[in-house]
């Protein structure tokens, strides 16, 4: 258990959301330390299928009001809040009235509940409220950078900037994203903290026996680059092989991949199964002979930082197949622990894919090193208590800025 453990409220823009599972892991592995959490969630969820780990979670969640306000409620709130508080208007990192609102909504919880520190999934709305927020009430904030965070066109570096200067640190998922943000933001408290898998919930098998099956995990979106994938397997069936790909997930272009997989007259061959819980994917992953994540940088700037789900397939014991976008090459080591290829490049996807299929030797070598690689770096027991003493006070109602003196500054 943490001594004198802090309060720590985390901010995300919608929890839980089915496609962020690398967030409850790591509420989880905090709260098995001890940690003291609360969740705080700027939208409400959608849609109705969550992950069972949730369920797992102690940590209670406070759902802060996305409406938009009335003048006379804005100002009331600003009154509410005491002096200095209406300068948050002038903040150019907030992003209108609306946020300004959520921020002191925020401000009122952290004073009632005893938060010692806010932490933001994602340099987006959720740094920027917890950013305002931590300003009113004088304690500190940090926040966890990604990738769509970082890369997408939308993103604005002067916003994304501020809120990096301002928290007491930093961490996003890979050195590529962490080189990437230090040049942005020299001065900044940059950290590299891995992602991480809890491992015992990875059993390692070896990929020996295995059906000659293909599958890919992920939202169905161009940086996943499923378009190629399914290029791939119709390069492959030309060539004579019987392609079996299984594509787990759901997303926008769900009906441009099946149209693509209908034109290539592969609809017996490649299949698209929707949304899983963790089990099924596990098990369509160890049940597989090749994982294929053949990402790709989208046309608005979009790209992955570091798929969770190929931390899970080579924990599994399932080879990877990926392309060289952002922190991948720091897990897929070509030849070593997985198989590298060019981004939009199904003659090479397809090679490599078929590499992995016919040899059991290469398969068996590459599994053997990527589950020692995660075993290394991506324990999230190891890594979120790096997170935690790189970025969370030393102990509950340690000293913190006075909020006069920072909104005097704003």
């Amino acid at each position: 258990m943490l001594a004198d453990r802090p309060r720590v409220g985390y901010v995300l823009k919608v929890y839980p959301r089915f496609s962020e599972t690398f967030v409850v892991n790591e509420v989880l592995a905090h709260e098995r330390a001890g940690a003291d959490l609360r969740i705080f969630s700027l939208r409400p969820p959608v849609g109705g299928r969550f992950h069972p780990a949730i369920g797992s979670v102690h940590a209670p969640v406070t759902y802060i009001p996305a409406a938009g306000p009335k003048g006379v409620d804005l100002w009331s709130a600003l009154r509410v809040a005491g002096p200095g508080a209406a300068a948050l208007l002038h903040d150019p990192d907030a992003a209108g009235p609306g946020e300004v609102m959520q921020a002191l909504a925020l401000a009122d919880h952290v004073r009632e509940q005893g938060i010692d520190h806010l932490h933001a999934h994602f340099a987006t709305v959720a740094a920027g409220v917890a950013r305002l927020a931590a300003r009113l009430t004088g304690i500190t904030y940090s926040l966890t950078a990604h990738a769509k965070d970082i890369f997408h066109e939308e993103v604005e570096p002067l916003a994304l900037c501020m809120r990096m200067a301002d928290a007491v640190g930093v961490v996003t998922v890979s050195d590529f994203n962490a080189r990437f943000l230090r040049e942005l933001a020299p001065q900044a408290p940059i950290h590299r903290v891995y992602n991480g898998l809890e491992l015992d919930a990875f059993p390692y098998r070896p990929p020996k026996g295995r059906a000659a099956r293909i599958v890919a995990v992920g939202r169905l979106i161009e940086k996943k680059g499923f378009a190629d994938l399914v290029d791939a397997c119709a390069v492959l069936a030309a060539r004579g092989r019987d392609v079996d790909c299984e594509i787990v997930g759901e997303g926008p272009l769900e009906g441009e991949l099946c149209a693509r997989i209908a034109a290539h007259g592969l609809s017996e061959r490649v299949r698209l199964l929707g949304p899983c819980t963790q089990d099924e994917v596990r098990a369509a992953v160890q049940g597989a002979t090749v994982m294929a994540a053949p990402c790709v940088v989208g046309g608005d700037g979009n790209r992955d930082g570091l798929p969770t789900v190929l931390l899970e397939a080579m924990a599994l014991g399932t080879p990877c197949v990926s392309t060289p976008v952002t922190g991948i090459p720091e897990l897929v080591i070509d030849g070593r622990t997985g198989l590298m290829v060019g981004l939009h490049s199904p003659d090479e996807l397809a090679g490599a894919l078929a590499r992995v299929l016919d040899d059991e030797g290469l398969r068996v070598s590459l599994a053997r090193a990527g589950r020692a690689l995660i075993e290394e770096r991506f324990d999230i027991d190891r890594n979120v208590a790096a997170q935690r003493e790189l970025l969370w006070p030393t102990q509950a109602g340690a000293p913190v800025r006075a909020a006069t003196a920072e909104l005097a500054r704003v």
